[in-house]
């Protein structure tokens, strides 16, 4: 049994194989990804996991699935998620969306909207260190300006998750660039620079392709926009906040408080509405919300069954030469993201593993440290399974997978990794690694 375990077991990953077939089998059946809603197509994959390993009691398998629901890191995100709503309604309903795209539509052509949405994103990403957050916070614009504009609510959709995944690699207080950095035992700072040179171009280069995609985007009126920028200040709110680096969860508690005065005083509704629109906004969440502990619950079955053992052992045994090595690294993490839909427990499940590959093979611990951030951070914004990915779907009301062929930079990141990878970029000088903590 102990020999099983260490080896893991490929049927395990069976459950996941369910989920995503379920989507991709009614989408192409029905030619619309939207018909297999994804709280049944997860409930399916966990009783198909419930029902495997008859070896073991029922009551101990739900066990690890209510362990896993209850992973520290998916009861966080369900919090940003709740809170999340409970702003963006609240926001909305005071006018402060509206505002803050017609500000936009008044300043910016049409053809660059799209563009300063994603640096925007970039910014608050890398200050708040959550995608999650990000993600939950700029949606509503996002999907508001692909309203006003010809510019399709996918694209849009998929350029709030880009730009979130930009600054989940980088940011200094974000959990992923941590356990990156702790697994691979070296200094943050170091690290930021190596990865910073690894994917700016990467970003350069998305910029550039969302602009030729939306060049010639048009505003879809020629009417003036009419703005208030009082009601535009809790997204100011939110980003500057971000940028000093406040907790996300004090940002968004912060920003339906500022929301809440706001409406109050301008008369947009009294506090019973306030009230109501808060409660409407978590209700909104829910779903979103109670998908992501099913996920959670499910990773954990996966997991104990032996399935990311095994995904992590049949990377391993094929590493063979520093690239190799360095290509291993990067799928390692790349598997357990695809299975865990979590890119931080991702690099905390394949770092230590990586750690070991990387001294074997004289890999710069800078450098392996950023391969398992790029790699895990590019799946992340690609999973039509992943948190982002849903939570900026739920927002336009489409299904997630109508984001894959928008998901613009993270295709670029990985690619922008296998570049540094193959042509052994950037070159590190080896005094720096003795005085890596």
């Amino acid at each position: 049994m102990a020999e099983e375990k260490k080896k893991g077991n490929a049927w395990a990953l069976i459950p996941l194989i369910v989920f995503v077939g379920l989507f991709l089998g009614v989408g192409i059946i029905t030619g619309d990804f939207t018909k297999m809603p994804l709280n049944i197509a997860i409930t399916i994959a966990v009783v198909v996991a419930l029902l495997m390993n008859r070896k073991q009691k029922f009551a101990d398998k739900v066990e690890v699935f209510t362990k896993g629901a209850g992973h520290s890191n998916i009861i966080l995100m369900v919090l940003i998620f709740v809170l999340a709503g409970a702003f963006s309604k609240v926001t909305e309903d005071m006018g402060g969306v509206k505002s803050t795209v017609n500000l936009g539509l008044s300043l910016i052509p049409g053809n660059l909207l799209i563009i300063g949405l994603f640096v925007i994103c970039m910014f608050v990403s890398i200050s708040m260190g959550t995608s999650v957050g990000t993600v939950a916070a700029i949606a509503p614009v996002g999907f508001g300006i692909s309203q006003a504009t010809d510019i399709p609510s996918a694209l849009a959709m998929a350029t709030v998750v880009g730009g979130a995944m930009f600054g989940d690699n980088l940011s200094m207080i974000s959990d992923t660039t941590i356990a990156a950095v702790r697994t691979q035992n070296t200094r943050m700072s170091d690290k930021f620079k190596v990865n910073f040179r690894i994917v700016l171009p990467g970003a350069i280069i998305s910029m550039i392709i969302l602009g030729v995609l939306t060049h010639s985007a048009t505003i879809s009126s020629s009417k003036d926009y009419d703005f208030d920028l009082v009601k535009v200040i809790p997204y100011l709110l939110v980003l500057i906040l971000a940028l000093i680096g406040i907790n996300v969860i004090i940002v968004l508690i912060g920003g339906t408080i500022l929301s809440g005065i706001i409406g109050l005083l301008d008369g947009s509704f009294n506090w019973i509405k306030f009230l109501k629109a808060a409660s409407e906004g978590m209700i909104g969440m829910e779903d979103i919300a109670i998908i992501a502990l099913m996920i959670g619950g499910l990773i954990g079955l996966i997991q104990h069954y032996g399935g990311i053992t095994w995904l992590l052992n049949f990377v391993r045994s094929r590493v063979k030469s520093r690239r190799g090595a360095e290509i291993g690294i990067a799928s390692l993490v790349s598997a357990a993201d695809i299975s865990t839909a979590n890119n931080t427990i991702s690099i905390l499940m394949a770092g230590p593993l990586a750690k070991n590959i990387a001294d074997e093979y004289d890999i710069d611990p800078r450098k392996s440290a950023s391969i398992l951030d790029i790699f895990g951070s590019c799946f992340q914004g690609l999973l039509p399974y992943s948190p982002q990915v849903i939570a900026a779907a739920g927002v336009a009301g489409i299904s997630p997978f109508m984001l894959m062929p928008y998901s613009i930079y993270p295709i670029i990141l990985g690619v922008s990794g296998l570049v540094a990878i193959v042509f052994n970029l950037p070159r590190l000088n080896k005094k720096k690694d003795k005085k890596a903590a």
